[in-house]
């Protein structure tokens, strides 16, 4: 049987769909009422507790205005602001506004049955680990937690893999001191038995969904001539 060759040009869209997937998975962690992965946990907390102060501060501004935070914060370590910067920036904004789409369409209340919590838990998680695989696979600029870490490994010679782990340690650590600092105790909601979950799971689901998109797709780049742009002008 002649085995079925992969489908190509899939770079570009790989982008666009893994920024809204990533968006919507976060969404329904957010909603289980479980806990949000740790890299995203500063800026839900942070979001918690101004919402009701700055009604315009949502959970998606909450993440880009972070996320832009720790861009700037990033220069002065690399030694130089670089043009991708702001494509990275722009993603996140991109994340936060499909974010609070999704949110307003899902709604942001915590569902009442079990069963229903532990469903968004569940699903979430999958949809991040799918997103992310996606993200992994396009030449277009990640968010600003991803910009960080391969920086980060690219300037010291670093192994990417300790700094990933270093700055997820990091994100939980600033996370649960922000809640205490703001709130003055611990909410399961905002890191919880999900959290964990998605700590546990998300670098295999990741790695399973990536050998599966492999197998069906190819992720080079459906427009060569802005491929070739992108890499000359913000690479």
């Amino acid at each position: 049987m002649t085995q079925r060759k992969p489908i190509s040009g899939m770079g570009e869209l790989a982008y666009v769909l893994g920024v809204i997937l990533c968006a919507l998975g976060v969404c329904f962690s957010a909603k289980s009422g479980f806990g949000v992965s740790m890299v995203v946990a500063p800026a839900y907390v942070l979001h918690c507790k101004l919402e009701p102060l700055l009604p315009f501060f949502s959970f998606g501004v909450a993440e880009y205005v972070l996320q832009g935070g720790l861009i700037l914060l990033l220069c002065p370590f690399v030694g130089r602001f670089k043009k991708k910067f702001l494509l990275s920036f722009a993603t996140a904004v991109f994340y936060g506004v499909v974010l609070d789409l999704w949110r307003g369409l899902f709604g942001t209340g915590i569902p009442g049955e079990l069963w229903q919590r532990i469903f968004f838990c569940v699903l979430g998680g999958c949809i991040t680990a799918f997103a992310i695989a996606l993200l992994l696979r396009t030449y277009l600029p990640q968010q600003g937690y991803e910009l960080v870490v391969k920086e980060l490994s690219d300037r010291y010679g670093w192994a990417m893999g300790k700094v990933k782990w270093i700055y997820d340690m990091s994100s939980l650590g600033v996370a649960i001191l922000l809640m205490l600092l703001l709130f003055g105790e611990f909410s399961f909601s905002m890191i919880g038995a999900g959290t964990l979950l998605l700590t546990l799971v998300n670098t295999p689901l990741i790695t399973g969904f990536g050998k599966i998109l492999d197998r069906f797709f190819e992720f080079t780049p459906f427009f060569p001539r802005f491929h070739g742009f992108f890499q000359k002008h913000f690479d």
